[in-house]
Parts: C-alpha cells; sequence; structure tokens
C-alpha cells in the first residue's frame, strides 16, 4: 500500500523518506508525544514488559536508516497505532506526490517544544516541588468538597487528576516525590472508587478501591489501606457478601498506625455487615465500639485530609441507625436518625451533606413506619425530595426503597397518604435511573 501526499500539500525541501515520517508530520507529533502513543498503545495490546522508543530509534524509523525491520512487537504497536502494515510504514511514499507543506511557524514551535522538553528532562529527574504541592491540594479539595458535588463530576474530576499525578510521577525520580505522589494517586482512586459506588458501579469500584489499597501498601501508607478495606467492605454488603464484608472491615482495622476516626469508621460498617448477617450480638459490639471516643489518635489521611477520608459524627449516627433497622430495634433507629439530622443541621448549609441528610431523614422515615407512624414518616421525607437527581447515591437510593416496601405493612394498605408517599418514592427512584447500575442494589433489600 502506497501513501500519497496530500495534493494541497506543497513540495518544498526534502520530501519525507518513509511513509510513517509522512504520517507523523500529519498528526504534528515531536517525539515524545509519538513516544507517549507508542507506549499507550503497547499497554493496550498488552505488550508484556515496559515496550518504548527511544529517540535516536524514532529518528532512523522516520528518516529510512534501518537494516531491518524492528522487533515482532514493535511492529504490532506501530500497526496499532496507524492501521497500516509495518513493512509499509518504513517504505519511500509515492514518488509523484508532492512532500508535505512545509509550516515554518509549526516546525519552529514544535522544535522548541521539543528543546523545552528535553532540556528540563537533562537538566533534573525531578519535577517542581510546587506542582506536588498543587496536585496534593486539588485531590484533598475534592474530597472535601465530595458531599456537595454530583458522584459524575467527582468521577470525572478525579480521573483526570490521577492521570496527571501519574504523568508526574513518570517524570521523577527523587523518592520523597515519588512517594507522596504514590499516594496522591491512590488518594484519587480512593475517590474514584467512591463515587463509582455512588453511581452504582459496583464491579468498577471494587477495582478501584482495589487499585487505591495496591497504592497505599506500595507507598506503606497504612490509612489508606484501611480507607480502601472499609470502602471494599461496604460494596461487599451492599452486593450481598455481608460476611465478606465484616472480613473486610475487621482485617483494615487491624493495620498499624491509623486514628480514632478511621476505627470509628471501620466499626461502623462491620456493624452494618452484622446486621446483614443478623448476628445481633457481633453487630451490638461493633455499634459500641464505633461510638468510643478513643484516646486521641490521629492519622495523615482520615484526619489529616478528612472530607470523604473522615467520618463526621453525623454519618456516624446515620450508618448505626441504618444498623438498627437492620436489627429490627425502631426506638434507637429513630433516636440514631434524629441526632444525624439534627448534627447536620447544625452545619453552615455549605457544608451540609446531602448524603447525611436524605440517608438520615429516610432512615427515619423507615423507623416511624415501625411504629405505625405514617403521618410521621411523610413529614420525614420532606428532605429526601430536596436531594437533586444527580446527587441521589447508591446509599439514598436504597434506604428509599426500604421506605417504599415498608408502606406495603398491611396497616397502611387502605390509607390515601401511603399511596401517594409510595407513588413518589418509586419517582424519586425512577429519576435516577440514569446513573450506573443502580437497579441491582442488594443493601437493606433482603
Amino acid at each position: 500500500m502506497a501513501v500519497e501526499l496530500d495534493a494541497e500539500e506543497i513540495k518544498m525541501g526534502e520530501p519525507p523518506k518513509t511513509v510513517l515520517k509522512v504520517l507523523v508530520e500529519r498528526k504534528h507529533w515531536t517525539y515524545r508525544e509519538f513516544k507517549d502513543h507508542f507506549e499507550a498503545a503497547a499497554r493496550r495490546l498488552g505488550v508484556k514488559g515496559n515496550l518504548t522508543v527511544s529517540e535516536a530509534q524514532f529518528r532512523r524509523w522516520t528518516s529510512g536508516k534501518i537494516q531491518s525491520s524492528p522487533a515482532a512487537e514493535a511492529c504490532r504497536v506501530l500497526q496499532d497505532m496507524f492501521g497500516i502494515p509495518a513493512d509499509q510504514l518504513f517504505m519511500a511514499p509515492s514518488p509523484d506526490a508532492p512532500a508535505p507543506a512545509f509550516n515554518l511557524e509549526a516546525e519552529i514551535d514544535m522544535t522548541a517544544r521539543d528543546a523545552q522538553t528535553e532540556a528540563g528532562a537533562a537538566a533534573s529527574a525531578s519535577i517542581s516541588d510546587t506542582a506536588v504541592e498543587q496536585l496534593r491540594d486539588d485531590v484533598h479539595r475534592l474530597a472535601r468538597s465530595y458531599n456537595a458535588l454530583p458522584p459524575f463530576e467527582v468521577l470525572r474530576t478525579a480521573r483526570a487528576l490521577r492521570e496527571e499525578i501519574e504523568q508526574h510521577r513518570d517524570r521523577t525520580q527523587v523518592p520523597i516525590q515519588q512517594q507522596e505522589l504514590l499516594i496522591l494517586a491512590g488518594q484519587a482512586c480512593a475517590i474514584l472508587s467512591t463515587a463509582a459506588f455512588d453511581l452504582g458501579s459496583f464491579e468498577g469500584a471494587t477495582r478501584l478501591a482495589r487499585s487505591a489499597a495496591l497504592y497505599g501498601e506500595t507507598a506503606r501508607f497504612e490509612p489508606l489501606r484501611a480507607f480502601a478495606g472499609g470502602t471494599l467492605a461496604y460494596i461487599a454488603y451492599f452486593s450481598g457478601r455481608p460476611a465478606d464484608a465484616a472480613q473486610y472491615a475487621r482485617r483494615a482495622a487491624m493495620l498499624p498506625g491509623l486514628g480514632d476516626v478511621a476505627h470509628r469508621r471501620l466499626s461502623a460498617i462491620e456493624a452494618r455487615a452484622y446486621g446483614h448477617i443478623g448476628d445481633v450480638a457481633s453487630a451490638q459490639r461493633a455499634l459500641t465500639m464505633s461510638a468510643d471516643a478513643g484516646d486521641g489518635s490521629r492519622d495523615e489521611l482520615h484526619d489529616g485530609v478528612g472530607g470523604e477520608f473522615g467520618f463526621s459524627d453525623e454519618r456516624l449516627a446515620m450508618s448505626n441507625g441504618s444498623t438498627c433497622l437492620l436489627l429490627m430495634d425502631g426506638p434507637q433507629a429513630e433516636a440514631a436518625a434524629e441526632r444525624a439530622l439534627e448534627l447536620v443541621s447544625a452545619r453552615p448549609p455549605a457544608a451540609r451533606s446531602l448524603a447525611v441528610v436524605g440517608g438520615a431523614a429516610a432512615d427515619l422515615a423507615t423507623a416511624r413506619l415501625m411504629r405505625g407512624d405514617l403521618d410521621g414518616a411523610a413529614h420525614a421525607l420532606a428532605k429526601v425530595w430536596d436531594v437533586p437527581v444527580d446527587q441521589r447515591a447508591t446509599g439514598l437510593l436504597s434506604r428509599a426503597r426500604q421506605v417504599r416496601r415498608s408502606l406495603t405493612d398491611p396497616r397502611f394498605r387502605e390509607a390515601p397518604l401511603a399511596t401517594e408517599v409510595g407513588e413518589r418514592l418509586e419517582h424519586f427512584t425512577r429519576g435516577a435511573q440514569t446513573q450506573v447500575g443502580h437497579s441491582s442494589v442488594a443493601a437493606l433489600e433482603s
């Protein structure tokens, strides 16, 4: 297959020696950009090892100065990049066609960018501390603003941050920078996992949580491993595997270097897992542990960063209220839900978690229905209706479905208010079905 040059490309200077050179020039790729695309294609094809291409090799390929074809794996990657058999990429383009147009401004720009990149690489194998500081601020800001943002927006932002962190990590050999970038990449993965879970993608959330745990293990940063373990636990019980959930939470709690907040979070998650199993004694023990004030211990993630990595008093109260519902302890569930709403309402409006407001209100409605208070349940649900569609996450939708099932109790069968509220709950959950996988949510439904 001969690749001809476009008729609009005016011949100026020496024509390209290879088809590969023509295609690279048309894409306006520098060596660095070609190398990035080559490595990405190698990863996509599952090529073993870290297959790459040096600048000298790139120059030989594009200049036609190769004595024999590259290795088979390199040829496979090149074919994937350009959709042309590799042997044809090293042929000369059609001699009857004009060469590519010479764009002086583009050539100068490409040369300048190449020189800047290569000078920076030659000057240092590190990156600016300011760049690391900015990435740290960006990740921590996202964690602290999580509850004010739609999960999809968090997912998109965290994904871009993780990619940027990895790009910086590839450019530094300084151990302390590598260490911090590993931790930041793991934190971004942990945020991605939570967002994927909130969007109903349990498989994706599981993979991301395991990636966060692996980053934590590589960086020897135990709080991140513990947070990821807790995330895996609640994904497990929302997936209908409460025994696995309890095991994840117990294992994470055994890691060293955790503060009181981390232990409270893991105990609350463990209590929910035992509640799903129906192990009342173990659930009560974990509930008691979650309420323990601790000894004032702190860690750099749950306390130092906080936000989505933290575990506020209102979130603890909401979680424990849900556990009490699983244990069929209506009075304790109602008290915990009311406490959660009281605590979250005491915060400034911008700092209130809609996940807690909606979740605790839904649990409060379920607890009131347990004692036959239909009017009280309808009043509690007023806070649920205010949650926007794009913030109706997995936990809230699961709780809303539980309220809907409670309304089928024979006590409410003839009540017009029960019918009205039930229909509104169906509309509320159906409005969120554009998100991934919420129809498969299993928690609190068995």
